[in-house]
């Protein structure tokens, strides 16, 4: 019931920023925690960022300092800022919310490609 969106992906040159979106609707009350994860080809899938419905943040090693995740209540929306991009950062990534009583519900991935 719950459905998770994301958007914002794209490509971009070494050292630039994306600006991730992902948008929670459907049956849900108050806040839910929210993360971002991504996956490459031929490695695991990471965590990346959460947020908790008390706004405490986590953010993967690999990303600290570069990346932001915060969150409109309001929308159930959590934002992911990426700046200083590098091409390790090249991934799916996916937004996904843990909604009380509903479990886990994913989005559909956003691509994130860092070239020159």
């Amino acid at each position: 019931q719950v459905q998770v969106v994301e958007s914002g992906g794209g490509l971009v040159q070494p050292g630039g920023s994306l600006r991730l979106s992902c948008a929670a609707s459907g049956s849900i009350s108050g806040r839910s925690f929210m993360a971002w994860s991504r996956q490459a080809p031929g490695k695991e899938r990471e965590l990346v960022a959460s947020i908790s419905p008390g706004d405490v943040v986590y953010y993967g090693a690999s990303v600290k300092g570069r990346f932001t995740i915060s969150r409109d209540n309001a929308k159930n929306t959590v934002y992911l800022q990426m700046n200083g991009l590098l091409p390790e950062d090249t991934a799916v990534y996916y937004c996904y919310a843990d909604v009380p009583g509903q479990g886990r519900a994913w989005g559909q991935g956003t691509q994130v490609i860092v070239s020159s």
